[in-house]
């Protein structure tokens, strides 16, 4: 009974925490699209979120563009297909990896700085003094950081494969001899419109998510700074786990599609 017990209690605290997360969501909607926006914070917030990030998704695609190529590369040699590398590097990034491992990394750290930046103001009471003061603290806090998401993570994604296909063409060259110019003909050749859409439309989602779920743990932390510490821990494990999970349901629709 014991276990009965504390499996309900954390079920429906998980359903309570899912319903405040709508709750917010619908919020932070509608301050998104209504005046006044802080244009100014926006723009600060995509150098702190975005242009920081930049080294950070580089260098985790062009190593995951390289071992892509390098798993595959012998393979397809095997079957006298090397030449089809191009097109393996290309769609796996574009369509899939680029877009999840930028936002498992970028979002673990974005998610971690939100939470730990809206936490520390919560516990110090700046949030309270902001709606003492009739400011709006979703406004102020969230929809800056909200808009710099959804404009940085599609940015970085864009940059993320780019340099991943160019970290398979460096294995392409020296690994199977393939020509640069080879290889980026057939990298291309094959993609559409709809690949490009289905990457930074999932992109857009994770953002949001991201943006979501460290602006609520860090506006319900409690405790002082071991309160902040567990927001931020549970943020991190919470993006991985949101962007897997929309990952495959996005997947499906954009295949039906």
């Amino acid at each position: 009974m014991l276990i009965l017990d504390r499996l309900y209690d954390l079920t429906w605290r998980r359903v309570r925490e899912l319903g405040a997360v709508a709750i917010l969501a619908r919020a932070v909607v509608a301050r998104m699209v209504t005046p006044p926006l802080a244009f100014g914070e926006v723009v600060r917030q995509i150098e702190v979120m975005g242009l920081r990030s930049t080294n950070l998704a580089a260098v985790i695609a062009l190593f995951t563009g390289m071992v892509l190529a390098l798993q595959t590369a012998h393979t397809l040699a095997l079957f006298g297909a090397k030449l089809f590398i191009g097109e393996v590097v290309a769609f796996s990034l574009v369509r899939e990896l680029g877009p999840v491992l930028t936002s498992l990394m970028v979002g673990g750290r974005v998610g971690a700085g939100i939470t730990a930046e809206l936490g520390s103001m919560t516990v110090s009471e700046q949030v309270d003094a902001l709606r003492s003061l009739g400011a709006d603290p979703i406004r102020k806090l969230v929809v800056p950081r909200m808009w710099a998401l959804l404009i940085g993570l599609p940015l970085l994604v864009v940059l993320a494969n780019a340099t991943g296909i160019f970290g398979g063409m460096l294995i392409a060259s020296w690994e199977l001899d393939l020509s640069p110019g080879l290889y980026f003909s057939r990298a291309t050749r094959l993609l559409t419109y709809g690949d490009y859409f289905s990457g930074l439309a999932k992109s857009v989602f994770f953002a949001f998510a991201i943006g979501l779920i460290a602006s609520y743990n860090g506006l319900q932390a409690r405790g002082g700074a071991d309160g902040v510490g567990t927001a931020t821990t549970n943020t991190v494990v919470a993006i991985a786990i949101t962007v897997l999970t929309l990952d495959f349901f996005l997947t499906k629709l954009f295949l039906v599609l």
